[in-house]
């Protein structure tokens, strides 16, 4: 097998812990019609990573490479690509199997990059910052005067969110593991961070909202959190949960909306408000336009080298992250 037909990532063969990550040779195929090849200077590490790693949720393929968002420059097309070329730099929030060096894509997941964003930027923000982008815009229309409760506000999607619901005249509220994420919270537009630790944060938020709850709560971490979160909701309040670092929410019932005041829930997924090209442009456009003007900054808080997976997994699970965590590609691949 020549060079050109060999490409280097982070393979699955079993569900398991970070030790299940291996770093080795992939085969690597040309771009097909309506494909890209993209050559990865940047590589975002999500905790959906750990829901696919442990088998939280199904595998599209065996073996399984994770991985989905990643920044870098277009090495090849195929046949049928109109608005990209080789030499393009670009990013994407797409399907599994960016832990690796080069990719195959298809070229309706791609957009093309503005010149003030860079690699390590883009790979932090493409899933993370549309997910910011749709919560706030789609799954519950955040006007200002709102309060909203945002669960892991120190990690990469709540940071983001915390500066954008200050742009838009929101008052943020953010629950945080320690006085240093309280610090970066704070310093990222939220108006209040709760150590739930050692503060019972549905008193807090009754406290700082002198009883009247929030309009919104937005919830990543799920088992630990859900039913306290119901609570600090106003009636006819959303509760919003997309993620479950804590664990799967448990014995749920729509009883307990109507018991909470008419409570709203749901659970979206961001690759359902990007599954046409229209809706990723759109939501891309905006998310690079805030960041253009300053509004919303990526904060990328820890990197690791591709080939150390499994170490930024494990950091990501012990909570020790704050912001973004990204895997760097070695120099020249």
């Amino acid at each position: 097998m020549s060079k050109a037909d060999q490409d280097f990532g982070i393979t699955l063969r079993a569900p398991g812990g970070p030790e299940a990550l291996e770093w080795g040779p992939l085969d690597i195929a040309s771009p097909g019609a309506g494909e890209v090849l993209i050559g990865h200077r940047a590589i975002g590490v999500n905790y959906i990573d750990t829901y696919f790693r442990t088998g939280l949720y199904a595998w599209p393929q065996t073996p399984m490479i994770l991985g989905s968002e990643a920044a870098g420059v277009i090495a090849a097309i195929g046949a049928e690509v109109k608005d990209l070329k080789v030499g393009d730099r670009v990013a994407y929030c797409g399907p599994p199997g960016a832990y690796r060096l080069r990719r195959v894509m298809n070229a309706e997941r791609v957009v093309k990059l503005p010149d003030s964003v860079d690699f390590v930027t883009a790979a932090s923000v493409m899933l993370k910052g549309m997910t910011a982008q749709t919560l706030v815009d789609t799954c519950f229309k955040v006007m200002p005067g709102h309060t909203v409760l945002v669960h892991a506000a120190s990690g990469g999607v709540g940071l983001l969110l915390g500066q954008w619901l200050k742009a838009l005249g929101a008052q943020a509220i953010g629950t945080v593991g320690s006085p240093e994420k309280a610090n970066v919270a704070r310093s990222n537009g939220y108006a209040h961070a709760i150590e739930y630790r050692n503060e019972n944060f549905v008193e807090r938020v009754a406290e700082i909202t002198g009883g009247k709850g929030c309009d919104v709560v937005y919830d990543s971490v799920g088992k630990d959190t859900w039913r306290g979160s119901l609570k600090c909701l106003k009636r006819r309040g959303t509760f919003v949960t997309f993620g479950q670092s804590s664990g799967v929410i448990a014995d749920f019932k729509i009883s307990d909306l109507a018991a909470g005041g008419s409570l709203t829930a749901i659970r979206p997924t961001l690759f359902d408000y990007i599954a046409t090209r229209e809706d990723l442009k759109r939501r891309s456009a905006d998310l690079f336009s805030r960041m253009a003007a300053g509004t919303v900054k990526a904060h990328v808080g820890q990197r690791f080298a591709l080939k150390d997976a499994a170490d930024a997994h494990r950091a990501l699970e012990s909570r020790g992250t704050t912001g973004s965590t990204i895997l760097v590609p070695p120099e020249g691949a």
